[in-house]
């Protein structure tokens, strides 16, 4: 994408372009792209996207028009974008905004109580009362720590650091176990792989018969937040950490009509 300053993007953002543009340049490196048919790309696209969900395979979809109609606009505007065949558009079409399903809090509460191994309940309590991402969890040292102000280094924002607090019991627990285990400034908390956080959190639901995922712990805590009267930009740019108000506002989930009617009465009594 020459011509385009890095600093229009997010770091991640260049990191997924790059990807993707890497795999179409090593498979038609040697091709005019005005050659390209809409059958190749959708070759292209199938390969590149065998076994991955339907929100990657749409986002990989966008990318690469992204990178077409770039083409288009700045380099050849007789250009016919490929992406644009009525089959591609159907065939990647955005399925709608995702319903997720929120966790109530005697349930979070619960798998967390019943997760005896101290390791594994600051790990879940992380990310269900602190909104952090399983990722930046297994990133933290100990040299992170400052009572209940924790600094992320290097997070998925692409900024420098950024700041997460917790409550105070969770902050005496972390530090609790920190000198317990005689754990080093420069040393992880949790010296674990990613792939073993996300089965500490799936033996969590199983425990109490859910099928649980790492962000259904982080939703929960923006959504309780949210509905025990938080503001929401407080939820969004502290406990979430989001860039804008609509990312935020897809993680509050539903509120069904039982929900509603409760709020309401709440309200006027």
């Amino acid at each position: 994408m020459a011509g385009v300053s890095q600093s229009t993007f997010k770091k991640n953002t260049i990191k997924t372009y790059h990807s993707i543009l890497s795999k179409l340049a090593a498979l038609f490196g040697e091709r005019d792209l005005t050659s390209l048919t809409p059958e190749e790309v959708l070759s292209f696209l199938t390969t590149i996207n065998q076994g991955t969900k339907p929100l990657t395979k749409h986002t990989r979809y966008s990318q690469l028009t992204a990178f077409f109609n770039f083409v288009t606009q700045n380099l050849d505007p007789d250009f016919r974008n490929p992406c644009n065949a009525p089959m591609l558009r159907k065939l990647y079409r955005s399925s709608g905004p995702i319903r997720w399903k929120i966790l109530e809090k005697e349930l979070m509460d619960e798998i967390i109580f019943r997760t005896t191994k101290s390791r594994n309940r600051l790990i879940l309590e992380l990310m269900a009362r602190g909104g952090m991402r399983i990722g930046e969890v297994l990133k933290l040292t100990s040299d992170d720590i400052e009572d209940r102000k924790l600094t992320l280094r290097g997070p998925k924002s692409g900024k420098e650091q950024e700041i997460v607090f917790i409550p105070q019991k969770v902050a005496d627990r972390l530090k609790e176990y920190i000198t317990n285990k005689g754990i080093r400034p420069d040393q992880r908390i949790f010296p674990i792989s990613y792939t073993a956080g996300r089965e500490v959190v799936n033996k969590a639901g199983k425990v109490v018969g859910i099928h649980l995922r790492p962000h259904d712990l982080r939703r929960h805590a923006a959504t309780y937040a949210s509905r025990s009267g938080v503001p929401i930009e407080i939820v969004s740019k502290v406990i979430l950490r989001h860039a804008n108000l609509s990312t935020t506002q897809r993680y509050l989930g539903t509120v069904s009509d039982i929900e509603a009617m409760r709020w309401i009465d709440n309200l006027y009594s």
